[in-house]
């Protein structure tokens, strides 16, 4: 029931204003039968009953006015009899599923209480749009532009007006991008090359005593399959080919420094959104922002690793539907985890962050005994304050990345939402498990996977 309220402008502003004089008062229905989820360009999907009492008179003229009024879509809807009628047998209980803005849905609510009984939703729980189709992540690309030279004064790039320009070009290319297009192959000039055989010889001379074994393995095999070498800077699509052969991952470009929701619902479809262009050329071992010398030197060779992999899509798949609050307590996870993690091998400590492994000055700090060392524990760590414009004066170490898997895995556990959700790969999409059946269907097919894995342990043995 999408309607075109023309004509009705006076009857909607009528709704609204005596609707808003009272206070909503709604119930809840059984847990995630009633949440309010919100959709793009503010608009929400409702999920409400009520009981209308003797049908036949106007009063279902009366409720269809209200969903009218305030142009709600309607999804669904069923009616039914009323088990026990007070006075009546045509009393029905409606079910409805509607779309409407997200700032009518409380006055909504109310209207709806003027013409019919007993309305019950959940108004406390609303839940965040996150993408639930990979194409979805189209609309994750939202910006934090503080440290972009446009508007930072203290970025290298600030005064530079050719630097900006170039900037202007990535971001173009970022922002006109749509999953399924191929990765945009750039043309680096000779000066982005000088800066990333800087970067690219110093790093490069540390790791085999500073990173993690993971990261070594998947170095070198980037440096044999991706043309990896000091001359040349690595190109997306190749990179991305890499990735999704061993991991499952795949790049897509990013304009910037994304928004910590926007930047972690893409890791919950193993997707890693990577800037192309590289930090400013006066200043080759500092960015104030990522860049691709972070992306390809910090994160890729890492996202390489299927353990590591894992650790990342469930930071990611956490976060989807999660409070602004959990929101910021799993970002704060990531900067010191996937950022500036450490951990335990072979009686050493060594680096698996990015942050890390791309900054020569932070890798050699980190590994000194400058900084306070403690034992990563999700629960502390999601709360503990970091730096973004110096050096971390602590930095939490992993016993192993299987065993901080665990840890992040119970920690996600607690975080509270009335629902659960499961990727699947097959087509790349995220299902909310919300029903009984959708959950049977999920364990119908892990019973095929353990009939299967059971068949080959046969055919071992």
């Amino acid at each position: 029931m999408k309607t075109d309220a023309a004509g009705a402008p006076g009857r909607r502003a009528s709704l609204k204003e005596d609707a808003e004089k009272e206070t909503p008062a709604t119930e809840p229905l059984g847990k995630g039968e009633g949440l309010v989820w919100e959709e793009e360009e503010g608009r929400a999907t409702l999920i409400l009953t009520f009981t209308l009492r003797d049908a036949r008179t106007a009063g279902l003229s009366k409720t269809a006015n209200v969903f009218e009024a305030f142009e709600a879509g309607i999804h669904h809807l069923e009616t039914r009899p009323v088990k026990k009628p007070k006075n009546t047998t045509d009393d029905l209980e409606f079910f409805v599923k509607c779309e409407v803005h997200n700032s009518d849905v409380s006055v909504l609510i109310n209207s709806l209480k003027k013409v019919v009984q007993d309305v019950k939703t959940i108004r406390d729980e609303r839940v965040p749009w996150f993408p639930k189709k990979i194409r979805e992540l189209d609309k994750c690309h939202h910006l934090i532009a503080k440290y972009e030279p446009d508007l930072d004064h203290d970025h290298p790039g600030y005064t530079d007006p050719e630097y900006r320009k170039r900037r202007a070009f990535f971001t173009d290319l970022a922002f006109n991008y749509r999953e399924g297009d191929p990765l945009p192959r750039v043309e680096y000039t000779a000066q982005e090359t000088a800066t990333w055989r800087e970067v690219y010889r110093k790093l490069s001379s540390l790791y085999p005593t500073h990173a993690c074994k993971q990261y070594l393995d998947a170095f070198q095999q980037l440096e044999k399959c991706c043309g990896y070498q000091e001359d040349s800077i690595p190109q997306l699509q190749d990179v991305s080919r890499f990735l999704k052969e061993r991991t499952g991952f795949q790049l897509r470009p990013a304009a910037g420094l994304l928004s910590p929701r926007d930047f972690l619902a893409s890791l919950a479809f193993r997707v890693f959104q990577s800037t192309q262009y590289i930090r400013h050329s006066s200043s080759p071992m500092h960015s104030p922002e990522p860049d691709c010398c972070h992306e390809l030197l910090g994160h890729v060779p890492m996202l390489a690793d299927k353990e590591f992999a894992q650790f990342s899509q469930a930071i990611g798949l956490a976060s989807l539907g999660s409070s602004d609050v959990e929101i910021e307590k799993l970002a704060t996870l990531y900067w010191f985890t996937i950022e500036f993690g450490l951990c335990k091998q072979n009686g050493s400590i060594k680096a698996y962050g990015a942050g890390l492994l791309s900054s020569y000055g932070e890798l050699v700090y980190a590994l000194s005994n400058k900084p306070e060392h403690k034992p990563f524990d999700p629960e502390l760590t999601a709360v503990h304050p970091y730096q973004d414009q110096t050096f971390q004066p602590v930095y939490f170490v992993a016993e192993n990345f299987e065993d901080a898997k665990a840890k992040l895995q119970k920690y996600a556990l607690k975080i509270k939402k009335p629902f659960s959700l499961h990727y699947d790969p097959f087509t790349c999409s995220i299902e909310v498990l919300n029903t009984p059946q959708k959950v049977k269907n999920m364990l119908s097919q892990m019973k095929e996977e353990l009939k299967n894995l059971c068949f080959a342990l046969e055919n071992i043995s």
